[in-house]
């Protein structure tokens, strides 16, 4: 008798460890992991006692820790450990997790310089674990939907990429690691925000030449930067025009592309935190879907017409991870990708700096004259 493949529901489980419970934790992670069963959710850390609660009342399966030692040194058996914790821990906690052979998914940023995820993925290499960065826009519906009709030369040779992601929170969330600056905090937009724009104009447009970066502090009491634009040039010519803001009072274009045959745009955000944060799961009937005000609008002043948008898929990032630790496939994101993401953050404080473009492909990077 033939044999039959496993269903979905029938998988062998990889045994999880969530770093980590604040709002990546607790919205991404945590739910899109349960959701699928080919996971388990066996422990979570965090030292904060109110999360401590809200994981026994979220996660009741999962047992809670206080740090990562007590994890690590602890009696529970886990294959997967994911890193949701603030920017400035990610290396650190990143390499203790590959010294006891466990893979491990990184939230973005990887890291908060070039040498430190360099560090972190030779670690991984050495011990032979997977590692993965969770770069989970890159299966944002609207995303995907550029990515496509890039792909089928929809708009002809393209010149120009915009892309926006704009908030109104006018008042400092002070008690944020988000809001605290220094070069180890990982504060500010140009970590939150800019590792998904950048990495999603390298996806669509590849290799970056140059590099000019506005990066303010606008709102009253602001440590960090909280207003950004950075305009990429990239090797083969497309520039890339990246705007971050948390104060923006009215919402802009998302992304905006100009072709020689066609242009398009469209308006709003990805619906998949929303739907978290509203408790939907992947599998949910609405899951990922845009609601059907929101579409691609596509063509020319006197011909445009509107378009779907493709669903969204966060969970695609945990399905490839599984196929990835159980049948040797590749990781759903190549740390080394995030190398390039941080080469342009670098470039972009010190253009900022200096009121000037820079060149990248250059050691140290040339400011352009």
């Amino acid at each position: 008798m033939k044999r039959q493949s496993p269903s979905r529901t029938q998988l062998p489980r990889i045994a999880v460890a969530l770093i980590g419970y604040g709002h990546a934790g607790r919205v991404f992670h945590a739910p899109i992991i349960r959701s699928l069963p080919g996971f388990a959710l066996q422990a979570i850390v965090t030292a904060n006692p109110g999360r401590m609660q809200q994981v026994r009342d979220e996660v009741p399966e999962a047992r809670t820790f206080p740090t990562v030692e007590s994890l690590l040194d602890g009696d529970i058996h886990f294959d997967l450990a994911v890193i949701a914790t603030p920017s400035g821990t990610h290396m650190q906690l990143a390499l203790q997790c590959i010294s006891h052979h466990l893979h491990v998914v990184v939230d973005k940023p990887f890291a908060l310089a070039r040498s430190d995820a360099e560090s972190v993925i030779e670690a991984a290499q050495q011990k032979g674990v997977l590692l993965s960065v969770f770069q989970n826009r890159r299966w944002d519906g609207d995303f995907l939907t550029v990515q496509s009709l890039l792909d089928h030369d929809i708009l002809g040779h393209v010149h120009r990429f915009e892309s926006r992601f704009e908030r109104w929170r006018p008042i400092p969330r002070t008690a944020s690691w988000r809001e605290k600056p220094g070069n180890d905090a990982g504060g500010g937009l140009l970590y939150d925000l800019g590792p998904h724009l950048i990495d999603q104009a390298l996806m669509l447009f590849g290799p970056v030449a140059s590099v000019y970066a506005e990066l303010d502090s606008r709102r009253p009491k602001s440590r960090v930067d909280d207003d950004d634009f950075i305009a990429l040039t990239h090797a083969g010519g497309v520039r890339s025009h990246l705007s971050m803001s948390q104060l923006s009072a009215l919402p802009g274009i998302r992304f905006r592309m100009e072709g020689e045959a066609r242009a398009l745009e469209i308006s709003g955000l990805d619906p998949q935190e929303e739907q978290l944060l509203a408790g939907l799961r992947p599998g949910n009937v609405s899951w990922g879907t845009s609601p059907p005000e929101r579409v691609v609008t596509l063509g020319t002043r006197s011909d445009a017409t509107a378009m779907d948008i493709q669903n969204g898929s966060y969970e695609t990032f945990y399905l490839r991870m599984y196929d990835a630790i159980m049948h040797s496939a590749s990781v759903p994101v190549n740390p080394e990708d995030s190398l390039n993401v941080l080469d342009i953050i670098a470039a972009c404080q010190r253009s900022a700096a200096e009121h000037t473009a820079i060149l990248l492909g250059e050691s140290p990077p040339a400011t352009l004259s």
